[in-house]
């Protein structure tokens, strides 16, 4: 069975460039996260940042799902997503320091508020992504009412 828009020759081509699956594998996780980074940034959260991950998911859906769905369950690629992970939940926690007290409340918060965004956006995808001009707006919502959730009553 060929590949979808390759033919069998191109296949073994594209395999020689690389020792094994696993590693072709790890290149376009590689490729993903340098394109995700690119687009939204790796170092603050701000206004611009929901719609751009947004326009990175909606420009590259499947190398979205591929990062956030299929290699959060390969033990082999875990260490991808940990790294995301990691590196979204400072800045989520550096981004709602000011809204919530330090404390368990701001640790799930932070934690919160990344799987909350990343799984609104795949949604957004599988939904055949709706009303591009207003997706951003609801998915800030949606992190909006994580924050919330988690500000003292």
């Amino acid at each position: 069975m060929e590949s979808p828009g390759f033919s069998r020759g191109e296949d073994v081509n594209l395999y020689q460039h690389f020792d094994s699956k696993a590693d072709l594998y790890r290149a376009v996780l590689d490729r993903a996260c340098a394109r995700l980074t690119e687009a939204v940034g790796d170092d603050d959260f701000d206004d611009t940042s929901i719609p751009s991950l947004l326009r990175a998911a909606g420009a590259d859906p499947d190398g979205f799902r591929l990062l956030f769905r299929h290699a959060a369950r390969e033990p082999e690629f875990r260490d991808v997503i940990d790294t995301i992970r990691t590196a979204s939940t400072e800045i989520a926690e550096r981004h709602i320091g000011e809204v919530v007290p330090e404390g368990q409340w701001r640790d799930w918060a932070a934690r919160l508020v990344p799987a909350v965004a990343i799984e609104a956006v795949i949604a957004w995808l599988d939904a055949g992504q709706p009303d591009r001009d207003q997706a951003a707006d609801r998915v800030a919502q949606v992190v909006r009412a994580a924050i919330q959730a988690a500000q003292p009553r």
